[in-house]
């Protein structure tokens, strides 16, 4: 009988320390791969260099786009400008322009 009332003791006394290290265990896994973890953060700090090269690209199209419509206003109208829209809008051409016919299904714009 003392054999299993060692088993016992020892066992008891086992409880508390496998408890404490399934608990670190538990927080350390989080700590990687957890919704908030290290590789969470890695996957997120991608996605803002992504998205800041985004937000890069589009303000530069966006300063191009606010130079084609400030040479519209009426206050400063480019000419060349106006000429280039109005001959995409009406589908002219001037008669000095060469023209290259494109079949039906291929559009440039």
């Amino acid at each position: 009988m003392p054999f299993g009332r060692e088993m016992k003791r020892r066992a008891k006394a086992a409880i508390v320390p496998v408890f404490l290290f399934a608990l670190a265990g538990y927080f350390g896994w989080s700590a990687v791969r957890g919704d908030h973890g290290l590789l969470a953060l890695a996957q997120r700090k991608g996605l803002l260099a992504e998205a800041q090269g985004d937000l890069g690209r589009l303000q530069a199209r966006q300063a191009d786009w606010q130079q084609k419509v400030a040479a519209l206003r009426t206050d400063h109208l480019d000419l060349d400008l106006l000429n280039e829209r109005v001959r995409e809008m009406l589908n002219l051409s001037d008669p000095h322009d060469l023209l290259v016919p494109y079949p039906d299904g291929d559009r440039l714009y």
